[in-house]
């Protein structure tokens, strides 16, 4: 930060454990994501290099090395995954990753359906090469999952080795923890919180609504995904209350002037 206010949540420092802003770069250029972190570094902790854009982004391998340069875990979508699984070309995945020297992989099964027992098999076999991100929930508008299922599935992948569970929304913002408008389904969430670690969830939110919606349940610290690059700054500064919509948040009513 530039300089210093008093009552300023206290947002914790990189590398984080939590408090992760996921990005999602759907084929930004070399340049783009040189200005990119330029400006956001500090703030961005994984890009994840959406769903098969990988395969036909230019410099592919200059971008990836760019961002770990900065420190900045890429990953591939987790579609690429799906396209190489439903192929039977998993262990190409796996070379794949190897020699773009990609240390984090997504397993999900938005696209295609994967008894979870395999799945979970996949998440156990992929940890020994990487550090394993794992999505929950379909990208299909009309499968809608109970609570229940949502926390059953989290808490398999998370046994199984995954390091955090991503909750399903699309680039979109309107499927699985959302409805069709955008709006977040409160009672799922609020469900799976009983049961699953906060630290542990990825909340795909790509909408400001659903990233104020985290802010004010869980704190500034909540972890956040599918983010667009020129949402960086804008969400820091509503995670820290300097945006009018937590501008109240965390200040402290003793101490504060009212007009």
């Amino acid at each position: 930060m530039n300089f210093s206010l008093s009552f300023m949540p206290e947002r914790t420092q990189s590398p984080r454990q939590f408090g992760i802003t996921m990005v999602m770069d759907k084929g930004l250029s070399i340049e783009e994501a040189r200005n990119l972190l330029s400006v956001g570094k500090d703030y961005i902790d994984i890009v994840k290099l959406g769903f098969g854009t990988s395969i036909v982004t230019p410099n592919l391998q200059e971008k990836i090395d760019l961002y770990q340069s900065n420190n900045i875990p890429v990953y591939f979508g987790g579609t690429l995954f799906e396209a190489f699984l439903v192929r039977n070309q998993i262990e190409d995945y796996i070379n794949l990753c190897r020699d773009y020297g990609i240390k984090y992989m997504e397993v999900s099964d938005g696209s295609i359906t994967i008894p979870h027992a395999e799945k979970c098999g996949y998440i156990e076999k992929l940890t020994k090469h990487a550090t394993i991100l794992s999505e929950v929930g379909s990208k299909d508008a009309t499968n809608i999952m109970a609570p229940y299922k949502w926390i059953q599935l989290m808490q398999d992948e998370l046994n199984a080795g995954a390091s955090y569970v991503i909750a399903e929304a699309r680039e979109a913002g309107n499927v699985g923890l959302y409805r069709d408008s955008g709006e977040v389904r409160q009672g799922l969430v609020n469900e799976i919180l009983t049961k699953i670690p906060k630290e542990k969830i990825i909340w795909e939110a790509p909408q400001k609504n659903q990233q104020l919606y985290f802010i004010q349940l869980i704190g500034c610290n909540v972890n956040l995904g599918n983010i667009a690059p020129i949402e960086i700054i804008p969400l820091e500064t509503m995670r820290i209350g300097l945006r009018s919509d937590t501008f109240h948040l965390f200040l402290d009513d003793n101490n504060k002037r009212t007009y």
